[in-house]
């Protein structure tokens, strides 16, 4: 079935802007200040479903030690929002501003992230006879990867409660994105990245004036740091999961992937996994979705991707366990999947479980060969976002995947930050 792809536009007037707004844009996230707000209600555990309050600083649940999920009043939102309301809003993540969880639109923190293409590729796939197979390629997005979805919302909600001091541990991308957010935000942020962090990392974090540390260990290692040092120095922990507002960023994924296929969702989504944020925001996304009566009760598989040299999320998954436990020896090209023990396992898990996915892994060198095949189409591909292509191989050889599917695989970042890995070959000179 066709479908269509492209990303919604927006027809607002510039002139919409606040006073204060330079951004000369077409439509920007001033321009809706005035006729939006954010029906968020409160926080609520995902696991033992405790209330907390999302005036107050929180980070996860004080009686299970889970992540804390924002609800909204969807009854009102189904009232006052329509999808083709969307229509009229400016292409970034904020146009979701009702079912996002800052208050005052003056605390956004905004550098027009999110609506990112979602792209039908053919070359890269040809061998496999798929009739519909895209890829939505956050490569595009601020500091080329879709980190920025969740920084952009977590760091604006910090402002909005008067958080100055932001701290994270990170394998790679979400340090850069941190920084680069609470460096426009006016915060003080503290990175700690695994010693052999990609170096284009540790440059980028440091340009945005953030304190870099380097570990000698794996980010669990820098999490570690972090947790030790975060009363002592007043920082607020903005790691993976452990703050209730990350995830809200990255649901975006999900709603925006519902809203540029007119509604209908794939029946896969093929994601590479190390924190797993974006399979649990995407699934948050869907069950939203379906309250508000936008889309079907018909939600895609998802499929979760990692190394074989890093898959704590795999072996759980195959051995029915709800949580992972830590994995032994981690060595991935693939920085964004080098995570051994992701927090918040039992919800990936859950996620993927009640989708009817599942869980597979892929060789480093497939990934690197997925980076020059997927090239063909167009898409500069980091090899997190390639190892979805290579696992597209081995779901269709395993009948996993038919031939009439709609498969959507997520691009979590461009090729260009792992300039690294690619081999230039000699050029003339003329």
């Amino acid at each position: 079935m066709k479908r269509n792809v492209g990303p919604t536009g927006s027809t607002a007037s510039p002139l919409e802007c606040q006073e204060n707004c330079l951004c000369n844009r077409t439509a920007c996230v001033f321009a809706r200040a005035s006729t939006t707000k954010s029906y968020i209600q409160g926080l609520e555990c995902s696991h033992c479903k405790a209330k907390y309050s999302h005036r107050k600083i929180n980070t996860v649940c004080t009686k299970c030690g889970e992540t804390l999920f924002a609800r909204y009043n969807l009854e009102t939102v189904k009232d006052n929002l329509t999808p083709n309301d969307l229509l009229k809003r400016e292409p970034s993540l904020w146009r979701y501003f009702e079912v996002l969880p800052v208050i005052k639109h003056e605390n956004v923190v905004s550098l027009g992230e999110g609506m990112t293409p979602i792209t039908p590729i053919r070359k890269s796939v040809s061998d496999l006879k798929l009739e519909h197979v895209l890829v939505k390629d956050d490569g595009i997005m601020p500091t080329g990867t879709f980190k920025a979805r969740g920084q952009t919302v977590a760091i604006s909600k910090a402002k909005e409660l008067g958080i100055k001091r932001v701290a994270i541990p990170s394998a790679g991308n979400a340090a850069g994105a941190m920084a680069t957010y609470a460096s426009r935000a006016g915060m003080e942020a503290f990175v700690f990245l695994p010693r052999d962090a990609p170096e284009s990392t540790k440059l980028e974090c440091e340009e945005m004036g953030a304190k870099v540390y380097l570990v000698n260990g794996l980010i669990n290692d820098a999490g570690r740091i972090v947790e030790e040092g975060k009363k002592k120095h007043g920082w607020f922990d903005i790691s993976t999961l452990k703050e209730p507002y990350r995830v809200e960023g990255k649901k975006t994924m999900g709603y925006e992937i519902a809203e540029q296929l007119n509604w209908t969702l794939p029946d896969f989504i093929i994601y590479p996994t190390g924190g797993g944020t974006g399979i649990i925001g995407m699934w948050k996304a869907f069950e939203e979705l379906e309250k508000l009566g936008w889309i079907s009760t018909q939600k895609p598989k998802f499929i979760s991707v990692q190394s074989k040299t890093c898959a704590p999320v795999v072996e759980a998954f195959k051995k029915g366990a709800e949580v992972v436990t830590p994995f032994p020896n981690p060595a991935t090209i693939a920085a964004g999947l080098r995570v051994p023990h992701p927090f918040s396992s039992r919800a990936i898990l859950k996620a993927i479980r009640e989708s009817g996915g599942k869980a597979v892994t892929v060789e480093d060198k497939s990934m690197l060969d997925a980076i020059h095949r997927i090239a063909k189409d167009g898409i500069s591909a980091c090899p997190e976002g390639a190892a979805t292509l290579v696992a597209v191989d081995e779901l269709v050889q395993d009948g996993t995947i038919d031939r009439s599917d709609t498969v959507v695989l997520y691009n979590t970042g461009t090729a260009l930050k792992y300039l690294n890995l690619l081999e230039a070959k000699p050029l003339p000179i003329i």
